[in-house]
């Protein structure tokens, strides 16, 4: 055989799938959906009888949870949708940049610099006036499909 080493390049996630299959007729409202490639929220399922060809088709009105568009699809109820993994981590608030990223407090004790501040408007208020004031703030921070976001807030106390 041969003496010569192997080099692996090291990936950052461990190659999980970033979504599962899932019947369609089976995903009900409040629960997740990929539709033209986006994490959604599923708003409104409708589902149509068999028709002709034997097919019963599912509605879907869903929103992005990232960017809050609405997307509609239909697709037969007896075939599989993607379904996002949907992660939610609480992170302490350390400090906000000027370029618009936040620093903030894993759980284990490393920070995290590479997100920005959200683009909903009364939540970026919230943050700002709750960091300026010295409040101690925790962060939810959504997950899906390579994608992250702040999407809540806490306040936990003063410093």
């Amino acid at each position: 055989m041969s003496d010569e080493e192997h080099q692996f390049e090291s990936k950052a996630d461990a190659g999980a799938s970033k979504t599962f299959p899932q019947q369609a007729g089976t995903i009900r409202k409040n629960g997740y959906i990929v539709i033209k490639n986006r994490a959604c929220k599923v708003v409104e399922v409708s589902t149509s009888k068999t028709g002709k060809h034997g097919h019963a088709k599912c509605h879907f009105v869903a929103i992005d949870i990232f960017n809050g568009k609405k997307l509609e699809d239909i697709v037969p109820s007896s075939h599989n949708c993607d379904v996002p993994h949907v992660n939610r981590t609480d992170y302490q608030l350390i400090d906000i940049s000027e370029d618009g990223f936040v620093s903030l407090l894993t759980e284990n004790g490393g920070t995290k610099d590479d997100l920005k501040l959200p683009t909903d408007d009364s939540l970026l208020t919230q943050i700002k006036d709750g960091f300026a004031e010295g409040k101690d703030l925790v962060v939810t921070v959504m997950s899906a499909m390579g994608e992250e976001q702040i999407c809540a807030l806490k306040d936990i106390g003063p410093k």
